[in-house]
């Protein structure tokens, strides 16, 4: 176990806090202990942790990795054969997407990916004005920057999904689970010419249930999210058409002639360990399951969480439906007034993303569920310190 632990680091994002509807004044009468004196909990994003060991340990040579072709018989020119090759291995085991009859893109990480889909599908249609991108809020808090970073011609952020009444083409995000809040999530607007991109960057078994696997038009995913890898920067797409995916290839090459072979390898050696350690016919003695690992500590944690919360009269937490576990075949659920509640945090010592981020309500705040566990001890702890006094009384 000590050697798959250090794989989990980056659960960000499948939890809300939110500030219960009643008229309460928050009380920041906190005295910090002299250890929170020195530290802020940082739950906004967090980074792998730890040490894996010699599993996932790959060597490079002086002459290795020259050139920018890795397939040249491949769609996707620049994707090592290795790393396609246990991206359909990991989804086959877990079960959470459907790989036949899909082309993979690589990119680096699911960010530039995104950019790689947009302009895919909005550039072939020859619109007069910007296609419209849109997501349900709360979403990803990202989605806004990255559409409007360039100021494209060929599309613009829309805002709320819920909101979106305009005619013609649209590109709308469907983020399941959903980053923050991590509830399954299905299309809002459903129009004939609308255009869907599901990114199921978290659709992962210590996540959430995996109740089959996913076969949409163009699937995002990312290593930082399944193993806390982030630093590597890989992710890849799963992509029906054919156009398309070409469309994103040629993106990719222009944006950055490709990506790294080296953060490639890598990123393959440590999807086969994953796979590895869930397989039945190779699995690894000395590792433990992977996905089991961390469902059982997330699950730990959000019991502790639960508790906390349950005898705090200012915040509340999400509930998830419970659901049949295809992967462990068990029922299990999701590990996801005038108050701002990211300034609450922050008096208490605790750093948070505000749901102004992701087109909500201030009164909600997204944090990470897994950083060390004194951190977490940490911030458990300043949390039961957290009260509010209602009416003044």
């Amino acid at each position: 176990m000590d050697q798959i632990r250090p794989l989990l680091s980056k659960a960000q994002s499948v939890l809300v806090f939110c500030l219960k509807p009643q008229r309460i004044t928050p009380s920041l009468t906190y005295c910090p202990t002299p250890l929170s004196i020195w530290i802020m909990v940082i739950l906004q994003c967090l980074n792998p942790t730890g040490k894996l060991g010699n599993t996932c340990t790959v060597t490079f040579t002086g002459n290795q990795s020259l050139s920018y072709f890795a397939n040249l018989k491949n769609l996707c020119w620049f994707s090592e054969p290795k790393l396609e090759e246990e991206i359909m291995k990991l989804h086959n085991v877990v079960g959470n997407a459907t790989v036949e009859g899909y082309h993979i893109v690589v990119g680096t990480g699911s960010s530039q990916l995104i950019q790689a889909v947009l302009y895919a599908l909005s550039d072939p249609l020859n619109e007069p004005k910007p296609i419209s991108v849109v997501s349900a809020a709360p979403y990803y808090s990202s989605y806004p920057e990255v559409t409007d970073f360039l100021r494209s011609g060929l599309y613009k952020w829309a805002g709320d999904a819920h909101n979106f009444y305009k005619d013609g083409s649209y590109i709308e995000m469907v983020t399941a689970p959903n980053n923050p809040g991590g509830v399954m999530r299905e299309p809002v607007v459903n129009r004939a010419q609308g255009m869907l991109v599901h990114d199921l960057a978290y659709y992962r078994p210590q996540y959430t249930p995996m109740t089959g696997p996913a076969d949409h038009d163009v699937m995002l995913f990312t290593v930082s999210k399944c193993t806390g890898h982030a630093g590597s920067r890989i992710g890849w797409a799963l992509v029906k058409d054919i156009n398309v995916a070409r469309k994103m290839v040629k993106f990719i090459e222009i944006n950055t002639i490709g990506v790294s072979k080296e953060a490639q390898q890598r990123a393959a050696k440590i999807l086969e360990v994953i796979s590895d350690s869930c397989s039945q016919t190779v699995r690894l003695p000395e590792l433990d399951n992977f996905f089991e690992y961390g469902q059982q500590l997330l699950t730990e944690r959000w019991k502790k969480l639960r508790e906390v919360v349950k005898r705090n009269k200012l915040l509340t937490l999400p509930t998830f439906q419970i659901q049949y576990y295809n992967f462990t075949g068990d029922f299990t659920e999701a590990h996801p007034e005038d108050v701002d509640c990211e300034k609450l945090f922050r008096g208490h010592g605790i750093l948070t993303r505000s749901g102004k981020r992701f087109g909500s309500d201030p009164k909600c705040v997204r944090i990470s569920m897994l950083s060390w566990d004194e951190e977490f001890g940490l911030f458990v702890k300043r949390l039961s310190t957290i009260h509010g006094i209602a009416n003044g009384n």
